[in-house]
């Protein structure tokens, strides 16, 4: 059984660091999770701060990322939200989708947000995307830099190379996983 992780929003709002955790969800290295109501606070902000893009692009989006990952919803967490305590109440959710989906991680810029003693009696941690990363790097660097080219391939206007793609995760905030993989290319 793969290792589960629950993506937080706010990996899930970057494009090219969405890109990177789906590809490596894609590639068997672990079971990421999501709720519906993590989708909705991705696409909210997304709307709200690129009007330029078409409800019908993120809807696609939306489509894509879920049938990118099999079996990444969670559902039915919602009953759990009311007894857990977290300095931010408006991530209950985020803790309660982990504790239903029985993940081992969340992966968060806000890992603040999701102390240990809060977490920790369900056998939860939340780790900042960058750490994730390059945990994932030392477990399987060849499925990563795979990974990494291939998101380099997909960009057609215009075109990317892996350099590319690592100058955006640096932006970010992959500072460290980038400066690793650049190492490899």
């Amino acid at each position: 059984m793969a290792f589960t992780v629950v993506y937080d929003a706010c990996v899930l709002y970057p494009n090219t660091l969405r890109d990177l955790l789906i590809r490596i969800a894609a590639a068997g290295l672990v079971q990421a999770k999501w709720s519906e109501r993590i989708l909705d606070e991705v696409f909210d902000n997304l709307a709200k701060n690129r009007p330029d893009l078409r409800q019908e692009r993120l809807d696609r989006t939306r489509d894509l990322m879920k049938r990118a990952v099999r079996d990444c919803l969670v559902v039915g967490h919602e009953p759990l939200e009311p007894g857990l305590n977290l300095p931010d109440p408006d991530d209950r959710h985020v803790l309660a989708a982990a504790i239903k989906a029985r993940a081992q991680l969340i992966v968060t810029r806000n890992t603040k947000d999701f102390p240990q003693e809060a977490t920790a009696a369900w056998d939860v941690e939340a780790v900042h995307p960058d750490d994730f990363v390059l945990a994932q790097l030392d477990l399987d660097r060849g499925r990563i830099f795979a990974c990494i080219q291939q998101i380099a391939d997909s960009w057609q206007n215009p075109p990317g190379v892996p350099t590319d793609v690592l100058d955006r995760l640096e932006r970010d905030g992959l500072v460290k996983s980038a400066a690793a993989l650049r190492a490899g290319f």
